[in-house]
């Protein structure tokens, strides 16, 4: 069951990642808790109707995410960590992170509750680099 999850909140994280949710301000809705809290890695912190006016308005970075880990934190929450790579088209050099996702099941569906990106130093890309 655990694997099951792990893979669900990996596939509900990285469809974040994509242009077709990221510029959906209904897709976003959908996966972002009403309560949801983001720490940006410039330590301003944004809620859930920033995230909806924000998003759907940028150009949607590339982003590369690996070694995930999952941790409960109570029987409907779940915290998820990763590192990421992320390349915006404006910037040349990518930008490294250790994130960490906490996700609530709220009636029947995963929901995003909080988000923190820290930047660190560059690491090894396992696999290929994807470009969702």
């Amino acid at each position: 069951m655990d694997k099951d999850i792990k893979l669900t909140l990996i596939a509900l994280e990285t469809a974040l990642f994509t242009p077709d949710v990221r510029t959906s301000a209904a897709e976003l809705d959908k996966l972002i808790a009403d309560d949801f809290i983001e720490i940006g890695a410039s330590g301003i912190q944004f809620d859930k109707c920033h995230v909806l006016e924000r998003l759907p308005l940028e150009t949607p970075p590339r982003i590369h995410a690996q070694d995930f880990e999952l941790r409960w934190l109570a029987p409907n929450c779940a915290q998820l960590l990763y590192r990421a790579v992320m390349v915006r088209s404006e910037e040349k050099a990518p930008k490294f992170s250790l994130r960490s996702s906490i996700w609530v099941l709220n009636d029947d569906q995963w929901q995003m509750n909080y988000h923190q990106g820290t930047g660190c130093e560059a690491f090894a890309i396992n696999g290929e680099y994807s470009s969702t």
